[in-house]
C-alpha cells in the first residue's frame, strides 16, 4: 500500500474527440483524398475540360483525378476491361481494372421522357455505344462503350431535347425517383412535379450543392410506388385532417454494406414547401455530414447518431428557420404498386406498363419503343425504379395493339411473376465493383423460372446484385442474391451469391418493412441459382398459409427448407 505522503497520481488528460470531418463544426481540412479532390476543383469544373481538351487529347490525356473522380458529377465512369474475373476485383488498382470507355448516365428525373426523348438515347446508344441501353432502378437509362471523344456530341444531342447528365453521379444531389404516372394517376391527390421541376432548376448544377459528403438520393411521390424507405430523403403524399393533401417527410435510409431504413420526420409538407424542404435538409446533410471517412459519410449515419429529434431541430432552427407543422403518416395501398400492365389514366386514356428482362435494353429497342408510342398515339414514356417502362395516352382501341407491338420487339405487358419481379444491377460485365455476373443470369434465372414455373399465382421479387454495394436493393427483396466468390462440389472457387429471404419494404397495408434474413452458410453457385430458387419457389407454395407472403413465410420457416 502506498505511503499516504506519496505524490497524487496526475489526472490523465480526456482525449479530445476525432473530427468526423463536419463543415458545421469547423473541420474543413480534407481528410480523404476525394475530400481533397472536391476542394482543389469544384468537380462541375471538369466539363469544361473535356470538351476543350480530353475530347480532343483522347482518354490518354485524362488527368487522373478527373478521370476517377470528378467525371462522376457528368454522369460518366470508367467502364470495366473485359475479361478480368471477379477474383481480381478487390486486387487489381483502379487504372489496371479500367477500360479506355465510359458508362454514361442519363438524368432522368421522375422517369418521364418524350418520344423525342427517347428516340434521341436510342440514336446515341446505337451510334456511339455500341447499342446498349440499361433501364436502371433509379429510373434513368445507363449507355456503355462511350469515348471521351464523343461526349461533346454526345452533350448537344441530349441537351437539344432537354435532356442532361448533371449530377448523374458523384456526392451530389442524384437523379430524383418520382412517380412514373404522375398527373395520370387516378389514385394521385396532387402531383408533385412541380416540386421536382423546382429542384432540378433551383439546385442541380448548383456549386453550393455540388459538393456533398456523399451521394444524396431523393423520392418524390404521391403514391407509394417508389422504394421512399431507402432513400436519404422521400416525400411521401398524404392527408392532413387539418391543412389537406400535403406530402410526409421521411430521411436517412440507404442500403449497401450498412443498410438502414428512412425514418418518419413526423410533418406534413405542402406542396409549394417541398422545394425549400429539400433544400435545407441537403444544407444540413452538406454541413454536418461525415467527411472523414467514406464508409460513414451518407446522412443515414448521422440520423443514426443524432436521432430524429435533433435532426428535425436542427433543420428547423439553423436551415427553416421556422417550425414544421406536425403530420399523420401516409395511407398505404392494399396491393404494392408497380404499374405493369393496362391501367386507365385520370383522362379516360390508358398507359400500359411493359417489363423487359432485368432491365436489360438496347438502342435498337427503345427507337423502337419511340416508333411504337408514336404510331399509336402517344408522346410520353416513363421509366420506374423497378427497371420497367410505361406508355402513355393510349386510347382504348389502341391498347391491344401496343400490346401486340411491345411483345413482338421483347417488352411484356402481361409478364410472369418471374419476369415482373426480377431485377439486377450492371455486374461484372461493365462495373469495376462487381465480383460475378448479374444481367445474363438474371436473364437465364428468368428463363428457367418461367419454363418450371409458368404458372406461379404470386408475385416474388428477385433482386440480383454483382457486390456488397446494393445498387438492385439486395436486402430488401423476396430474394435478395449477393454476388460473390463460392466454393463448387470440386473444391472450384466459382461465381456465386449470398442468399438473403424474405426482405421488403412498406409498399403497401400490412406489410413490414425490413431487411432480408441471411442463413448460415446459404450461398449458391451460379450454376446451382436457377434450381435453389426453383426449389425454394415450391416449397413456399406448398407451406404457406392462405394468404401468407412468401416474406412471413420465411420468418416462420424452418432453416432446413430455406436451403
Amino acid at each position: 500500500m502506498a505511503p499516504s505522503n506519496a505524490p497524487a497520481t496526475p489526472a490523465a488528460r480526456p482525449r479530445k474527440a476525432r473530427g468526423e470531418g463536419q463543415w458545421a463544426l469547423g473541420h474543413r481540412e480534407p481528410l480523404n483524398p476525394n475530400e481533397r479532390i472536391k476542394k482543389d476543383d469544384n468537380p462541375l469544373n471538369v466539363r469544361a475540360r473535356i470538351e476543350n481538351i480530353y475530347a480532343h487529347t483522347g482518354f490518354a490525356g485524362i488527368d487522373p483525378q478527373d478521370l476517377r473522380g470528378r467525371f462522376r458529377w457528368w454522369g460518366l465512369y470508367t467502364q470495366r476491361k473485359a475479361g478480368i474475373d471477379g477474383g481480381r476485383t478487390a486486387v487489381l488498382e483502379p487504372h489496371e481494372l479500367e477500360d479506355e470507355f465510359f458508362m454514361l448516365r442519363v438524368r432522368i428525373d421522375g422517369g418521364a421522357l418524350t418520344v423525342a426523348q427517347l428516340r434521341t438515347i436510342a440514336e446515341i446508344s446505337t451510334e456511339f455505344g455500341r447499342d446498349t441501353a440499361d433501364i436502371t432502378d433509379r429510373q434513368n437509362i445507363q449507355l456503355h462503350w462511350i469515348r471521351v471523344e464523343d461526349m461533346p456530341e454526345i452533350w448537344r444531342r441530349l441537351e437539344a431535347v432537354g435532356l442532361e447528365t448533371t449530377e448523374a453521379c458523384g456526392d451530389c444531389p442524384r437523379i430524383v425517383l418520382g412517380s412514373p404516372v404522375a398527373g395520370v394517376s387516378t389514385e394521385e391527390v396532387i402531383d408533385p412535379t412541380p416540386a421536382i421541376d423546382t429542384i432540378l432548376e433551383r439546385y442541380i448544377g448548383d456549386p453550393r450543392y455540388s459538393n456533398l459528403p456523399r451521394k444524396f438520393k431523393t423520392s418524390i411521390s404521391w403514391q407509394a410506388d417508389t422504394p421512399y424507405q431507402v432513400q436519404d430523403i422521400a416525400f411521401l403524399g398524404v392527408e392532413h385532417p387539418e391543412y389537406g393533401p400535403g406530402f410526409d417527410l421521411w430521411v436517412g435510409g440507404g442500403l449497401s454494406t450498412n443498410p438502414r431504413l428512412a425514418e418518419r420526420l413526423g410533418v406534413w409538407v405542402p406542396l409549394n414547401e417541398i422545394a425549400d424542404v429539400w433544400e435545407a435538409v441537403v444544407g444540413a446533410y452538406r454541413d454536418y455530414g461525415y467527411r472523414r471517412l467514406r464508409t460513414r459519410a451518407r446522412l443515414k449515419f448521422l440520423i443514426a447518431d443524432w436521432g430524429i429529434a435533433k435532426f428535425r431541430e436542427v433543420l428547423e432552427k439553423e436551415y427553416l428557420g421556422r417550425t414544421l407543422l406536425d403530420g399523420p403518416s401516409a395511407d398505404l395501398p392494399e396491393k404494392p404498386i408497380d404499374h405493369i400492365g393496362v391501367h386507365k389514366q385520370l383522362d379516360g386514356r390508358n398507359y400500359i406498363g411493359a417489363a423487359p428482362v432485368v432491365g436489360r435494353s438496347s438502342g435498337t429497342q427503345l427507337g423502337k419503343v419511340a416508333d411504337l408510342a408514336a404510331a399509336h398515339g402517344s408522346d410520353r414514356v416513363r421509366l420506374t425504379p423497378y427497371q420497367k417502362l410505361l406508355v402513355l395516352d393510349i386510347a382504348d382501341d389502341q391498347v391491344e395493339p401496343i400490346v401486340e407491338g411491345l411483345r413482338g420487339i421483347g417488352l411484356e405487358a402481361r409478364p410472369s411473376a418471374w419476369r415482373r419481379g426480377t431485377m439486377a444491377c450492371t455486374g461484372i460485365e461493365y462495373c469495376k465493383l462487381a465480383i460475378v455476373e448479374t444481367k445474363a443470369r438474371g436473364e437465364e434465372l428468368v428463363a428457367r423460372l418461367e419454363e418450371r414455373l409458368r404458372d406461379f399465382d404470386t408475385d416474388i421479387s428477385i433482386h440480383i446484385n454483382g457486390c456488397p454495394n446494393a445498387c438492385a436493393r439486395t436486402q430488401v427483396a423476396d430474394i435478395g442474391l449477393k454476388g460473390m466468390l463460392v466454393m463448387n462440389a470440386a473444391g472450384e472457387q466459382v461465381e456465386g451469391f449470398q442468399v438473403h429471404l424474405g426482405g421488403g419494404l412498406g409498399m403497401a397495408q400490412g406489410q413490414t418493412a425490413g431487411f432480408g434474413r441471411k442463413l448460415r452458410g446459404l450461398k449458391a453457385t451460379a450454376e446451382e441459382l436457377p434450381a435453389y430458387v426453383e426449389r425454394i419457389a415450391l416449397r413456399y407454395l406448398d407451406g404457406r398459409a392462405s394468404g401468407e407472403s412468401f416474406a412471413d413465410w420465411v420468418v416462420r420457416a424452418d432453416e432446413e427448407l430455406l436451403k
